[in-house]
């Protein structure tokens, strides 16, 4: 059987490939430090968890109005309105199975076959896939090391043209843990009234930050009517396999978000809404317990990569992630991340799983206990040795 063209023009992310191929040599016997995965290495909390059983007890099992629940579009428009300081109302918010739908059905609903969408490279492997995939034209805004992996201006104004239909933006960012500046967002801003473009702002790290502050480009001027903000539970409150995401999105493009959602999943598990309700509006000192063990392993891990001769790593402002420099060592970031994995039993991901300007460079999710990111650190030490 031969698929349609278009499958064709489907990416993946390769973190699940290298964590299929790490796993293949644990069970020939080998010893393996995950470092590929970004997901929190955290249980859910147990309230959270209690709140689904109560939930399921209490009938939540069936189909939900498709944007979601009322009583949680509710709670996340109050704690979208608390965080970002601006205005949201229940229905502007499109609950999701997880944060990715967002990014599809954005990209679905908006980008027509031969417009342009700027994207952030190195970035999410997702959003060139889904661009390619709806036979749009990808134009990769730099991340450049030498600003905090933040784009230069002159690059931005360059990627736009009277075709740009759509701007992704992901701060704090992945894989580098960069986060854009409020100057930044402000040049966005001017250029999307000047060019009439959308954009789709990924704050799916937003409550994971040790530098700086989250500001979101919701909070600016008229531009909450060309904003998709998406959001979610999976990182912040360490719910990845609960699948709940959502966007925020302007009123006259909801319509168009829940066609798609009723097109492809109906809804979103009941009993996770409610789950979500407890997230949200419970205690969030697991939230800041966990951010404090990420800004520990972010400092442990980052010091210990820049004693290794040959790399270099800045300290990320958000998310879980050291994107290390590696352009001095011998090898290509390929080559040097199969290395590390077959001879130091150390997984993690080449920065061009992430696009071309992530040549160069190693993604290394600090989301595991500090004991074995210790181990991991020597064991790249050691290897870098052997080179």
């Amino acid at each position: 059987m031969e698929f349609a063209e278009r499958m064709s023009r489907l990416g993946t992310e390769s973190a699940f490939d290298v964590f299929a191929k790490a796993q293949q040599l644990e069970a020939q016997g080998q010893s393996i430090i995950h470092l590929e995965i970004g997901q929190p290495d955290f249980p859910t909390p147990f309230s959270i968890c209690e709140a689904a059983f109560r939930a399921m007890k209490d009938g939540y099992t069936g189909y939900t109005p498709a944007a979601g629940l009322l009583a949680f579009r509710e709670a996340i428009a109050e704690h979208i309105s608390t965080t970002r300081k601006v205005e949201i109302h229940p229905d502007e918010v499109v609950v999701t199975p997880g944060a990715k739908p967002i990014i599809f059905f954005t990209l679905m609903a908006l980008v027509n076959e031969g417009d342009e969408v700027i994207y952030p490279d190195p970035g999410f492997p997702i959003y060139q896939s889904v661009i390619n995939f709806v036979g749009a034209k990808g134009v990769p805004l730099p991340l450049r090391e030498e600003v905090g992996f933040r784009f230069h201006l002159d690059d931005l104004i360059e990627a736009v043209s009277d075709r740009t239909r759509l701007l992704i933006l992901n701060s704090p960012q992945n894989p580098t843990g960069g986060l854009l500046q409020a100057e930044d967002l402000a040049a966005i801003a001017d250029l999307a009234h000047q060019h009439d473009f959308y954009i789709l702002s990924d704050e799916i790290y937003s409550r994971i930050l040790y530098e700086g502050n989250h500001t979101s480009l919701i909070q600016f001027p008229d531009m909450k009517s060309r904003t998709i903000l998406l959001d979610g539970h999976s990182k912040t409150y360490a719910m990845t396999g609960w699948r709940l995401g959502y966007g925020i999105v302007p009123k006259h493009l909801v319509e168009g978000i829940v066609r798609l959602m009723i097109n492809s999943n109906s809804c979103t598990c009941a009993f996770t809404q409610i789950a979500g309700i407890e997230a949200l509006r419970g205690s969030q000192e697991f939230v800041d317990q966990m951010v404090a063990q990420f800004h520990q392993r972010r400092d442990a891990v980052v010091d210990g990569l820049n004693a290794i001769e040959g790399i270099h790593c800045l300290k990320s402002a958000g998310a879980f992630y050291a994107f290390p420099n590696v352009k001095q060592l011998p090898l290509p970031c390929d080559a040097l991340a199969d290395y590390f994995l077959n001879e130091a039993g150390v997984s993690l991901l080449a920065g061009t799983a992430f696009g071309e300007f992530g040549n160069g460079y190693l993604r290394i999710s600090y989301a595991n206990s500090l004991e074995n990111l210790q181990m991991a650190i020597e064991r790249m030490r050691a290897a870098v040795l052997r080179l």
